[in-house]
């Protein structure tokens, strides 16, 4: 297979499937809708997974793991989610096969073998996990409860895209329960804060914190906090969201808890997740029409180093000092790779590493021997330099930090570009056609009116900014008193 792009420019949806399957991330199985994640798109999401999980540990929560089916009747016992999910359940009605007596050597249902209740594939966990809490919930010594489960989760998607859109995905689960209200919004608004964190200063992404509109929230909730992020074809993604759920579950599941007082009440619920749709943000913020550009804190080898020779003693005298340099660099804490495999050809090696968004590579040839120094070669600038072996590991431990900023500030200064405050709906509807990104602008907090911006313009209200600043308006469409601006933008 080529392994040349297509251009982001031509053709950005097929440049952005090429890059996940040609950098060996993922690729199509043979279940539809669904993905294989390949080792090295893995060990991204593994290291993604370890920092989140070090921060909700901090944050006080522990990890469980609950069951991937649920009953029926639990899932419908909060009607909200219920309804809000419906149509992409996948649903286990038998238990059993058995040989088909008109096809030999194939398999059927067997008709005896029904389910005296169907269970639902966990499109999302609240309904068995409150189930759950109803036993482990008595009394005020047992709050807070904070769990967080890593899990894969089934929603029947009907159009796919690699990481984007699965019909089955991984993701974490967040769910935890609070004797107040002001503790339980506290904790969806530390945990929204999490997430923006983690994606701004590991991934190297900006994003905008904001609350969703009614008609956007989760649902279920009774507020939905979420971090919006720019990618780099103008649209929003949707990069993680945290649900005050208030006692709706509580109350669905009867779960109660004894207050000091002696008084029952209904507990207060969070819950709050990410998936693995972080890969497509992360492929889509910093990639190029090259491959894949990763920031150092999260790719699986931050260095490699490619010797180039033409005999086996040349290899054997380069492998001595690049062994000596990963020493160094992982005394550094720096994740390094010595590529010396001798079935390629260096420049296929480069291409490959290229593709893969290593951010440095260093290459080191019989000339280097000589005169004591390397070649390094930036993958988010394509820039090269030569580096003394005298000063390389100070060097490089600096590019780390340098690189990762580079990409968060790119990243930071496309999305102010293509911010732009309208007032009159013709901007708007030229901004969303041509220029795209956010769209910032008044809004009379209507459904009605948000419904039909979207049916007109596919644009839909991303969130209310956490930070907007009260200014009087009227909005952009209806022509209504408003106090306050939001973002609007076509998504994924």
């Amino acid at each position: 297979m080529s392994k040349k792009l297509t251009s982001r420019v031509e053709d950005y949806s097929k440049w952005y499937n090429e890059l996940v399957v040609k950098a060996d991330l993922a690729e199509n199985s043979a279940v539809r809708g669904c993905m294989v994640i390949k080792p090295y798109g893995f060990a991204i999401w593994e290291k993604m997974r370890a920092e989140l999980d070090r921060m909700f540990k901090e944050t006080g929560h522990e990890n469980a793991y609950f069951p991937l089916f649920v009953p029926k009747s639990l899932f419908e016992a909060e009607e909200k989610n219920a309804e809000g999910f419906a149509k992409e359940c996948a649903v286990v009605t038998h238990y059993r096969l058995q040989n088909d007596p008109d096809k030999p050597g194939k398999l059927r249902v067997d008709p005896e073998a029904r389910l005296e209740e169907e269970l639902v594939v966990r499109p999302t966990s609240e309904a068995i996990i409150w189930n759950t809490y109803k036993g482990w919930i008595q009394s005020y010594r047992d709050l807070p409860l904070k769990i967080n489960q890593w899990a894969n989760v089934v929603r029947w998607e009907m159009r796919t895209r690699l990481f984007l859109r699965t019909a089955e995905f991984l993701w974490q689960e967040g769910h935890t329960a609070h004797e107040t209200k002001a503790e339980a919004l506290e904790e969806a608004q530390l945990m929204n804060t999490v997430y923006a964190d983690f994606v701004e200063n590991f991934m190297a992404i900006p994003v905008i914190q904001g609350v969703k509109t009614e008609s956007e929230r989760f649902a279920g909730a009774e507020d939905t906090y979420c971090i919006e992020a720019l990618m780099q074809d103008g649209k929003a993604l949707q990069a993680g969201t945290s649900h005050f759920l208030g006692q709706n579950f509580a109350k669905a599941f009867d779960v109660k808890y004894t207050s000091k007082e002696g008084k029952q009440d209904y507990v207060w619920a969070t819950s709050w997740g990410v998936s693995t749709r972080l890969m497509g943000a992360l492929i889509m913020t910093h990639s190029d029409d090259h491959g894949l550009v990763l920031p150092p804190n999260l790719a699986p080898n931050q260095v490699v180093i490619v010797p180039i020779f033409k005999t086996d003693e040349e290899f054997e005298e380069i492998s001595k000092i690049a062994k000596l340099i990963m020493s160094d660099l992982r005394a550094k804490h720096i994740s390094v790779k010595y590529d010396d495999r001798t079935t390629f050809r260096p420049g296929a090696k480069f291409a490959q590493h290229e593709l893969q968004g290593v951010p440095l590579r260093i290459a080191i040839g019989p000339k280097d021997l000589q005169n004591g120094t390397v070649e390094l070669a930036r993958r988010d600038t394509l820039t090269k330099e030569i580096v003394s072996l005298d000063i390389l590991t100070n060097v490089v431990e600096g590019l780390m930090t340098e690189i990762q900023d580079t990409l968060f500030n790119k990243a930071l200064n496309y999305r102010a570009e293509h911010t732009t405050k309208v007032d009159t709906f013709e901007e708007f509807k030229t901004v969303i056609e041509n220029k795209g990104g956010f769209v910032s602008a008044h809004w009379d907090g209507t459904a009605e009116t948000e419904d039909k911006i979207k049916e007109i313009t596919k644009a839909t209200i991303r969130c209310i900014p956490l930070d907007a600043v009260e200014e009087e308006g009227v909005c952009v469409y209806s022509g209504k008193p408003s106090l306050k601006r939001v973002l609007f933008a076509k998504a994924y």
